[in-house]
């Protein structure tokens, strides 16, 4: 850990120059011990700096602690740069009050408790000795406190500057960077952003062989689906054209019940291993990209500091691919770029609750929103779901902490109206388990490419020679929820989604390659939320698992471009043949250099077919002969479910009894002998208990019932036996005629016996 910096050991001179002044410098985030306090890392683009944040949810946090060396002895004048961060709504009293403490000392002053930005707060002085002591940020509330640095000087009579740039000159020279910072690379490929999108272009360029840096300015990876947000994975993968997109995305991705679910649901620890198993992925956790180096219309460099100490770092690259999710690296790069004015989506900060055996206390909240019960959706499950979300509107990106704020101002006030107000009857053990401080934002700038993708291609199927990763999900967007917004018209906290389902969720829709690079930086790829499409087909590109999968194709896309010395566009006007060899190969396939041979290793996932892998049992590894639903013919009404588990394939068909509905299966036979047939179904009491079975070969027929109410081995009922000879072509009929339930359709098979 990199100790406090001194900017002033040497002694400044005073503007009189009568006498010497010291001064010391010290970033929070370089603590030595942070107790309970968060890194929050999200903005400093916005005002700064990494800061720490006493997020408690309303219980105070340990101390964070740290020594420091005094340069000489003195009277010195404390200043600590924070902010009150309820001020700018004109609330009170100020929620996130901390003390400082030096040494044995505790200054009377109660920091952030005034300043609506972030601005240096007075202390007061303190008489200091030469030498180490100790300095600690004491929380007073649990309830958010910030801080980002402090100032000791001993000249009491000058501010310090404002100190809002990243690394500004002051900065700097506090922090005593060198003039020319570390230097890394070059790299093949740099990607910034360590969501599933960067994950899977680091991921997925490395194993072609190329040399990538992965820079992420959290200590986790997986963005919006880490355990510091917890938005479960969507987006259907491996399927539609290339079934192979998506296999380096399975290995890694959440398995979470629900959203918000649990810590351990996102493995933050498994996709860490992934990539640190990958010889040519050099990892840059809690980095922050903030800079970038150009040369004409390329990138050369990204400069990022470490978000725990303040050092810089050069990163040089052929090739860098933005998954920033806002655009960052093309907006300093001075990419093409777009941003809804009107009508976009906000920012979700989700949250949990549970019950102890005992009664609890939750303290009264003035400052966050004042609400009642009937003025938000209960919180059902014990969590607060995606739709807490606020911003629509608002700045996403330079005013982004206050979007954060707000949303914590609604759960605290939410869950004060639980505890304190109408709902305290209901809940006297209601406790706070876990609030997002890190914000699941789902909308801001996009990066223009030579396909600028809208709504009317997707639902009109829009066939591009390029279109690549299957987007599933539904054109979903955001909007305010009339019913909670009347109270808070200027920034309501509660969303509503509506779908445009015109999208074909089991192929997908074939986003273009030409989406992931940038039209004007010839050497910038982008993956994520800020590819190059409308805000409408937005909406159905920007799941978690789907951009994952666009980061794929960026990845062996960066392969081409390194092997053939080559930029993006050339790869789809002069390889993309090539292209579409590499999408071709597992997701586990490999090779040394981006021109060596590929291997496929023996734990390759099984290919997937166009709608993707079966959700239920394979019919490849049922034994015998097998026809599933998918490939019946139908007639009559059939509707489609999956809701019984245990089916064959993709799901099942049921019809009603009596409405002349049948399934017709088709089996070839390709040996002699005598086989029993089966019939597939989940058990259900609402299901026939004689559900009429025809078997036809030519001219023979026979009948059989099953009972489809019960369970029977392996969901497998046996019909009968019949002797059948290599060549016959088999039809098996079910109807509804004679049931007296639901018929179910699910899947068919001949095993042989003899």
């Amino acid at each position: 850990m990199r100790l406090p910096t001194l900017s002033a050991v040497c002694f400044l001179l005073l503007a009189t120059g009568t006498a010497p002044a010291a001064d010391l410098f010290v970033e929070a985030e370089s603590f030595q011990d942070r107790g309970g306090w968060k890194l929050d890392t999200q903005f400093i683009q916005e005002m700064g700096s990494p800061y720490l944040l006493a997020h408690g949810l309303g219980k105070p946090v340990d101390d964070a602690t740290t020594t420091i060396t005094v340069p000489a002895e003195g009277k010195y004048r404390i200043w600590v740069r924070t902010k009150g961060w309820v001020a700018r709504w004109g609330a009170a009293p100020p929620p996130g009050k901390f003390k400082v403490r030096i040494g044995e000392d505790v200054l009377e002053t109660t920091f952030g408790t005034q300043g609506k930005q972030w601005s240096w707060h007075d202390g007061g002085t303190v008489q200091l000795a030469k030498g180490a002591t100790s300095l600690a940020l004491m929380d007073q509330t649990g309830f958010d406190g910030r801080c980002d640095c402090l100032y000791l000087t001993t000249d009491l009579s000058t501010d310090p500057p404002a100190a809002d740039q990243v690394l500004g000159p002051w900065r700097r020279q506090q922090l005593g960077l060198p003039d020319q910072p570390l230097q890394k690379g070059p790299y093949d490929l740099v990607v910034v952003g360590g969501g599933y999108a960067g994950m899977g272009a680091a991921l997925s360029a490395a194993r072609m062989g190329c040399k990538v840096a992965l820079i992420q300015d959290r200590p986790v990876l997986g963005g919006n689906g880490s355990s510091e947000v917890r938005v479960w994975a969507k987006g259907n993968i491996r399927r539609g054209k290339f079934p192979r997109i998506g296999e380096i995305i399975d290995e890694f991705a959440d398995n979470a019940t629900k959203s918000p679910g649990t810590y351990e649901e996102f493995g933050d620890d498994l996709k860490e291993r992934i990539v640190r198993a990958e010889p040519n992925i050099d990892l840059m956790l809690n980095h922050h990209a903030h800079d970038v180096t150009m040369k004409g219309d390329k990138i050369v460099a990204v400069t990022a500091l470490d978000t725990r100490t303040g050092a810089e770092v050069v990163v040089e690259g052929s090739l860098f691919c933005d998954c920033t999710g806002h655009g960052w690296i093309g907006t300093w790069a001075g990419a093409d770029l777009d941003m809804t004015s009107e009508g976009r989506m906000g920012m979700s900060n989700m949250w949990a609750w549970d019950e102890l055996d005992q009664p609890t206390e939750f303290p009264e909240t003035p400052w966050a929103l004042d609400l009642n019960m009937a003025d938000f959706p209960y919180p059902r499950d014990h969590h607060g779901q995606w739709f807490w979300e606020s911003g629509f509107d608002k700045d996403a990106i330079g005013d982004a902490e206050a979007i954060r704020d707000w949303n914590l101002r609604a759960v605290y006030g939410a869950f004060n109206a639980m505890k304190n107000r109408d709902g305290a009857e209901d809940h006297p053990t209601a406790i706070l388990t876990w609030v997002a401080y890190i914000g699941g934002p789902r909308e801001s700038r996009r990066l223009m490419g030579d396909v600028v993708l809208t709504q009317e291609d997707i639902v009109s199927k829009r066939d591009f020679i390029d279109g690549c990763v299957p987007s599933t999900w539904s054109i979903d967007l955001h909007y305010p929820k009339e019913q909670y917004a009347k109270k808070f018209p200027d920034n309501p906290f509660i969303s509503i989604a509506e779908h445009n389902r015109a999208v074909d969720r089991n192929y997908g829709y074939p986003v273009p390659y030409r989406c992931f690079y940038s039209r004007n930086i010839n050497n910038l790829f982008m993956a994520g939320r800020c590819i190059s499409v409308t805000h409408e087909a937005l909406g159905t590109v920007r799941v978690m698992k789907t951009c994952g999968m666009m980061g794929e194709v960026v990845g062996k896309a960066a392969s081409i471009c390194a092997a053939e010395d080559c930029l993006p566009r050339d790869v789809y006007e002069d390889h993309l043949d090539d292209l579409v060899r590499l999408m071709h190969y597992p997701g586990k396939a490999r090779r040394e250099t981006p021109t060596s041979d590929i291997v496929v290793p023996g734990d390759a996932m099984t290919l997937a077919g166009p709608y993707g892998p079966p959700s239920g049992l394979d019919p490849a590894k049922i034994d015998g002969i097998v026809a599933d639903d998918g490939d019946a013919m139908l007639s009559g009404k059939w509707q489609q479910g999956q809701g019984l588990k245990g089916f064959v394939g993709y799901g099942y068909r049921y019809a009603a009894a009596g409405t002349d509905a049948t399934a017709t299966f088709k089996l070839s036979v390709k040996s002699s002998g005598k086989y029993e047939l089966l019939v597939f179904s989940s058990p259900h009491k609402n299901r026939s208990t004689r559900t009429r079975v025809t078997l036809r070969n030519g001219n023979f027929r026979r009948d059989y019932h099953v009972d489809q109410s019960i369970r029977h081995p392996k969901n497998a009922a046996v019909a009968g036996t019949v002797s059948l000879s290599e060549g016959d072509v088999v039809e098996v009929v079910l109807s509804t005629d004679d049931a007296d339930g639901m018929v179910h359709a699910d899947a068919v098979a001949l095993r042989k016996v003899d």
